[in-house]
């Protein structure tokens, strides 16, 4: 655990009048769990009211910018504002270092380390939201977030893969893909799923992911590439 908030702030170029808010962004409930008298809360609440936030702004920034139908601008608010981003957003940030987590916590990896690290990225806005407002915490997200829109809209990171796929080899092949477990590794707290979606028996995509679900949504994009 890296105690030198200074250094964080420099990073995000934002300076909390509230130092004791920035600190409550990275307390997990477990830490307090081992640590009873810790001067803090834990960061749901702060969690909570970030997210509200960050959806606000998202949603106001697509309204105001594009003049797409309600179901896009649903799907792309969806992939701009999901876990997987906001933990990928948060490594970046190294935000990992600055966790109050118990022992047990501290050792977790994978899927369980990617979630604590989107809420305290939840987090961060909501403290940002309640130490210097509103604008403060519209411009961190447009410079973490909104940044990312051109990428998932290049590469189609808003679809669902799996309708897709679906769609497209029922009107080319008559057929609904299935999607078969392949195979698991790794301890309970960090699974890896490789899963096969077969069309009439045969695989025509594999993917791996954390859960059974990423695993299927990620053969179902290798599985698209072939019909582009």
């Amino acid at each position: 655990m890296n105690g030198n908030f200074s250094d964080f702030e420099t990073l995000i170029g934002i300076e909390f009048k509230n130092k004791d808010l920035l600190r409550q962004v990275f307390v997990h409930r477990s830490y307090l769990n081992e640590n009873p008298s810790f001067n803090l809360e834990h960061n749901e609440r702060m969690e909570f009211l970030g997210d509200a936030v960050l959806e606000l702004i998202t949603t106001e920034f697509l309204y105001r910018n594009y003049p797409n139908p309600e179901g896009e601008l649903t799907n792309w608010r969806s992939a701009l504002v999901k876990g997987e981003t906001l933990a990928k957003v948060a490594g970046e940030l190294g935000m990992s270092e600055y966790l109050f987590l118990s022992r047990g916590e501290a050792k977790s990896e994978g899927k369980g380390r990617q979630i604590i690290l989107a809420n305290a990225f939840e987090a961060l806005i909501g403290a940002i939201y309640l130490d210097l407002g509103i604008e403060s915490a519209r411009e961190f997200i447009s410079n973490n977030i909104l940044v990312r829109l051109p990428e998932i809209l290049e590469l189609g990171l808003y679809m669902d893969a799996k309708s897709n796929l679906q769609e497209i080899v029922q009107e080319k092949e008559g057929y609904t893909p299935a999607y078969k477990v392949l195979g698991e590794s790794g301890p309970d707290h960090d699974k890896r799923f490789t899963v096969g979606v077969f069309v009439n028996d045969r695989m025509i995509g594999e993917g791996r992911g954390m859960s059974k679900q990423s695993a299927e949504q990620s053969a179902a994009q290798k599985a698209l590439a072939k019909y582009k």
